[in-house]
């Protein structure tokens, strides 16, 4: 970011600079201050990380100035072609966000709002959960669904606060975080800190209307959520935290419409959920393993590099061993295991064409497992549902028998 003083005359000013080395030049007819400006900015660490990434992301500063005689200091932004193309699928929530007024919009970003695919991605485990719990022949309780959907979008957030406010000072040294809340100086770290207590404040209120077993189930999974941002400062297996985490859920859900866990179904679901974890988020963390080696974090990006995809094939293979117990415990039908063998294919498919050195290939990649999540559900309903198509000719045949 940086300051112009107001000049005698207007300029405007918009640089399309196709950074493929440190030591670029602006055009001849840039102002002389913004010439020493944009030098200096060449200079710093910031920069030569920014162009190291470019050939890899595509990236492309857009510098913008009006310097204006009746206007204060105005400011100049980088901004980035793939955060332009992550956001066009996401385009309904990033321009809810920008609607906000102007002071509310770095908490909304803080809590990722703009970026939904981390809800969905804590959520889906939730929805598997409530669904299976459902009694044959039913749709799943849609007031559960809701409250767990609220409880997602507010833990969530606060992960997210909790996370930014470990990582301020990482995130100012990675071009894809640098421009979040805390890190750009949106949001002070004691602001950060009362909006996380009202979050963290309404998900307990949300918890609270939950039986007695699933309260003291959600609050278990508090600690992961506080220590994960520290699991990338010491081990390479950060996205297995993760995954411990952001698949509570898969607990919590059947405790909560059952009042306590059979963990003959519970626990393979939330083991599948953990490997699923573990296979998005590693994709995910190779988008910044240029910045990571620099800034000294780990990620089983860096642990696993060009053996990826046969972690990823692992990975895949525990997932879907889960996932057909569960079908086995809970006596589901044929719509799930198709629903699976769909996942199964998605996973191939997710593990073949992934190119781990574009990171736009990555985040495209990453964005798909929402789709597989969602494949997986349907799955889940439609075999329940068709538990009671099944079990009625039994019973017509009883019912003659008697």
């Amino acid at each position: 970011m940086f300051r112009l003083r107001r000049t005698g005359s207007e300029v405007a000013l918009r640089m399309l600079c196709s950074l493929t080395r440190a030591g670029s030049s602006p055009p001849g007819d840039v102002p002389e201050e913004l010439r020493k400006m944009w030098q200096l900015w060449l200079r710093s660490a910031c920069c030569r990380r920014l162009a190291g990434l470019v050939q890899a992301r595509g990236c492309w500063c857009c510098l913008t100035v009006a310097a204006r005689t009746r206007t204060p200091a105005h400011y100049v932004r980088p901004l980035f072609s793939g955060d332009i193309r992550r956001s066009s699928g996401l385009s309904a929530a990033a321009a809810l966000v920008g609607s906000a007024p102007p002071a509310v919009q770095p908490y909304l970003k803080l809590m990722r709002l703009d970026k939904p695919i981390g809800t969905w991605l804590l959520y889906l485990p939730c929805t598997w959960s409530i669904s299976l719990a459902a009694e044959p022949g039913c749709l799943p309780d849609l007031s559960m669904l809701a409250l767990f959907g609220t409880g997602a979008i507010l833990m969530r957030g606060a992960g997210c606060t909790i996370n930014d406010m470990w990582d301020k000072d990482i995130d100012r040294k990675v071009a894809r975080t640098v421009i979040r809340p805390i890190a750009a100086g949106d949001v002070s770290h004691f602001q950060a800190l009362v909006f996380l207590g009202g979050q963290l404040s309404l998900a307990l209120a949300v918890l609270l209307c939950l039986n007695y077993y699933s309260i003291v189930l959600g609050a278990a999974s508090l600690g992961l959520v506080v220590t994960y941002p520290l699991m990338k400062r010491l081990t390479y297996w950060p996205q297995l935290i993760l995954g411990l985490a952001f698949n509570w859920g898969a607990l919590l859900g059947w405790s909560a419409v059952k009042s306590s866990c059979d963990w003959s179904i519970c626990l393979p679901l939330y083991i599948s959920g953990v490997m699923w974890t573990l296979i998005y988020d590693t994709i995910y963390a190779h988008q910044d393993k240029a910045d990571d080696v620099l800034i000294g974090v780990k990620s089983t990006a860096l642990k696993f590099q060009e053996q990826t995809k046969q972690w990823l094939i692992g990975f895949s293979t525990i997932m879907l061993t889960g996932l057909t117990v569960v079908g086995l415990n809970s006596d589901q039908t044929l719509p799930y295991y198709a629903a699976v063998v769909t996942v199964g294919a998605h996973l191939a498919h997710q593990i073949y064409s992934l190119d781990i050195n574009n990171p736009q290939d990555c985040w495209k990649k990453f964005c798909l497992n929402r789709t597989l999540g969602l494949v997986l559900l349907s799955g889940i309903v439609l075999g329940n549902l068709w538990k009671r198509s099944n079990k009625t000719p039994k019973t017509e045949e009883m019912h003659c028998e008697l």
